[in-house]
């Protein structure tokens, strides 16, 4: 799921008058679980170490059991499972759910200008450098703080009569091709 959108994650589709209990369990890494409980007999709605403001229901749960998350981030990384019970059977659906952040892709050339640089800047998940032509590359993988990953690629082509080079930045959110014109003689 792109960070910054909404996301609606559904219910298995059943017939609301046949519900007895509506249960998202939702396992966020480093959070004790949340759990958000409707009990229909009792029209009441229950929440257990649920503390981010951004998951709710998409409705009111007697009108609809989904749940929503608005300006999806990092932290909303995790599983999600809706149960619910109803007089014919229990039925359940579960989400594996990884947030995508893209990455700022960036060339430039460094230390008089033998080096070429290529950075993919705090994407989620790590995103894959590669160059063409190929050089002499050592390729470095940086976790942030904030659950993203800053990949780096340093190239030499000190020895060699390429003249430009092209550095490509594969994400799942998209990729990019950068341009460099290597420094002459």
């Amino acid at each position: 799921v792109p960070m910054g959108t909404r996301s609606v994650l559904c219910c298995p589709p059943v017939l609301l008058e046949s519900v007895v209990v509506i249960t998202w369990k939702i396992a966020l890494r480093s959070q004790p679980l949340c759990t958000r409980a409707y009990k229909k007999e009792t029209n009441q709605t229950i929440h257990t170490n649920c503390t981010d403001g951004r998951i709710t229901w998409a409705s009111r749960p007697d009108l609809s059991p989904h749940l929503q998350i608005n300006a999806v981030a990092v932290s909303h990384d995790g599983m999600y499972t809706c149960e619910i019970v109803t007089s014919n059977g229990n039925f359940h659906n579960v989400y594996h759910l990884q947030v995508l952040v893209p990455p700022e892709a960036n060339i430039f050339l460094r230390e008089n200008k033998d080096l070429v640089v290529c950075e993919a800047v705090a994407g989620k998940p790590a995103a894959q450098i590669s160059w063409m032509p190929e050089g002499h590359c050592v390729t470095k993988e940086e976790e942030n703080s904030n659950g993203t990953v800053t990949v780096r690629s340093t190239c030499s082509y000190s020895d060699s009569n390429v003249s430009s080079v092209t550095c490509l930045v594969s994400h799942l959110t998209g990729n990019r091709s950068l341009p460099q014109v290597l420094a002459s003689g």
